[in-house]
């Protein structure tokens, strides 16, 4: 999700999915569902390009320099290249320090390279210009999150709710952000929310967060009702991530790391999940490292206190 601001599939889409049928009740997964991954296009480069050559100009007043650098940053960004999206933004910001939404998208790169101060300025800045800014509000909450501070992370979701009710991605972040504070409680509150839901694509994660359905019964879905690849790349880009969060949360990190690395395959870069993918992956790395190191030490001092004895 991109946070600034029935009968059976066709026969390609089914094997581009990595889905075997066998018989007319049964399907197994043989390989992941997949998209054809996101490919830069024609178009992008070229805006890029024209854009940069545009840029040289000494003539340029400074909102159109502002609006151009702005377009390149999110040129730039589309296509992965988030530092010098974020190069752009901040000359931006330099010329025209009054862009909530510019403060937004810088908070959500700093977050997802772990400068959580940084992060929490730039959504600071972007919502006190704009308090009714609803992406800022997530994306902070989801910001304090990561800098391990859920108390702080639940009274921003509160306020979203109050905004924007009804929300499936408000539910899974109040889910998993709780979960570190409460489990059960957190468990309850995303039960009584997913008995309230619409139709709503995002429901559908928070089932399979909740398993309220399979695994196979979700990708059964996504596939059945999404004939475009970039729509199934976003999807999929999504539903990998959330589940990963799954089991990650159930302390199953082999399967965690696994489905972050196919979030993030699909080349959705301007998604957070795909950001926000590389992020997981260090924290489990980081927690993988501590407690061999932990172990370690543990093993050292019960074989020096068995040479002692």
């Amino acid at each position: 999700m991109k946070w600034f601001r029935t009968v059976s599939a066709s026969l390609a889409l089914m094997l581009l999915a990595g889905c075997v049928s066998k018989g007319a009740q049964e399907a197994q997964w043989i390989y992941p569902p997949m998209a054809v991954p996101l490919q830069n296009s024609v178009q992008q480069e070229v805006q890029i390009a024209r854009l940069t050559q545009l840029l040289q100009r000494q003539d340029l007043s400074d909102k159109v320099r502002t609006k151009m650098l702005n377009d390149r940053g999110n040129a730039y960004d589309s296509v992965g290249l988030q530092d010098l999206a974020r190069l752009d933004f901040s000359q931006s910001l330099a010329i025209d320090p009054k862009q909530p939404d510019i403060f937004n998208l810088l908070g959500v790169y700093y977050t997802g390279v772990d400068q959580h101060d940084a992060a929490y300025e730039s959504f600071d800045t972007a919502l006190e210009m704009n308090p009714d800014d609803i992406y800022a509000l997530r994306n902070r909450a989801v910001a304090l999150y990561y800098g391990e501070r859920p108390e702080l992370a639940l009274e921003d979701m509160k306020a979203l709710d109050e905004k924007t009710p009804n929300d499936p991605f408000n539910a899974l972040w109040s889910y998993i952000i709780e979960y570190d504070i409460n489990p059960e409680q957190a468990k309850q509150q995303l039960l009584n929310r997913y008995s309230a839901h619409n139709d709503s694509w995002g429901w559908t994660i928070v089932a399979l967060m909740l398993d309220e359905v399979s695994e196979q019964q979700a990708f059964t879905f996504i596939l059945e009702h999404t004939h475009d690849n970039q729509l199934l790349a976003q999807r999929l880009t999504e539903t990998y991530f959330y589940l990963g969060k799954r089991y990650q949360m159930q302390g199953q990190l082999a399967h965690a790391l696994s489905l972050y690395k196919l979030a993030i395959s699909m080349n959705v870069y301007e998604y957070v999940e795909h950001r926000y993918s590389f992020l997981e992956l260090e924290r489990i790395f980081k927690q993988v490292r501590d407690d061999k190191a932990a172990a370690e030490k543990a093993a050292k001092q019960a074989k020096e206190q068995e040479e002692k004895v």
